[in-house]
């Protein structure tokens, strides 16, 4: 059964949602991380997906100390991504208690350092993160792309072990329009071995009842839960029979 992973996206401390990845179309929430990690917690999933939308800009870790706090009040497993560009922003990660680091600029612009990483210790901590924009890779924030196809850089890391991707279609992020049933389906068919979670533009549950039937294996959740498309109860039911 599809894994509903919740998201927390964080600028300055505090809980925002972009719209299709822009840093303009803010909207920020009253919650903080760290109560929406215990929230997150009580319903019973298993991870939280955690962005550093300020590290994500600037290629180097920003908010840190908000994982610190997660990690130190609420035992869930974290997933991070943002700034991670160096093997000391990797070290700082890990170190500060994610239990998982997405790597997305540095796969597609430096993916020698990738597969060095990917061979290391930390190998299988380590989630793609492949967002596709105008049908090609984001990077930076998304702030810009480059010529590749997510095909093509998943193609470059699956003989070494990548076991997971996050891939989100950047024009349907933070719009509550429902994803790209057929990318994340041909995605998944095409790499059975590796896990494709969907994220941008879950809408509801129907959304994620039509993942699950298509075969998908987790998905993540932000504004739809933040806009109240999504309840905290619906989350809790839901993972009680994933």
């Amino acid at each position: 059964m599809l894994e509903i992973i919740p998201a927390i996206d964080i600028i300055g401390g505090r809980c925002v949602r972009l719209t299709r990845g822009d840093y303009e179309q803010k909207t920020s929430y009253s919650e903080s991380p760290v109560e929406m990690a215990e929230a997150f917690r009580d319903c019973g999933v298993r991870r939280i997906h955690l962005v550093d939308l300020d590290g994500a800009r600037l290629g180097m870790p920003a908010n840190v100390s908000t994982l610190e706090q997660i990690k130190e009040r609420v035992d869930i497993q974290v997933e991070w991504g943002g700034g991670i560009a160096s093997d000391e922003a990797l070290d700082e990660i890990l170190g500060a208690g994610a239990d998982f680091a997405i790597i997305g600029s540095v796969a597609a612009l430096r993916p020698e350092l990738m597969e060095a990483w990917m061979r290391s210790g930390n190998g299988g901590r380590l989630i793609l993160g492949a967002d596709v924009k105008d049908g090609k890779v984001a990077v930076r924030g998304w702030t810009r792309t480059v010529a590749l196809t997510i095909e093509e850089l998943v193609e470059r890391f699956a003989p070494l072990g990548l076991s997971n991707v996050i891939c989100t279609d950047i024009s349907r992020d933070g719009m509550l329009q429902g994803p790209s049933f057929e990318l994340y389906a041909e995605l998944q068919k095409r790499f059975p071995k590796i896990d494709v979670t969907v994220s941008g533009g879950i809408s509801s549950l129907d959304d994620i009842r039509k993942l699950d039937a298509l075969g998908l294996r987790k998905t993540i959740v932000g504004k739809a839960i933040y806009e109240k498309h999504i309840s905290l109860d619906d989350i809790r039911l839901w993972s009680q029979n994933a």
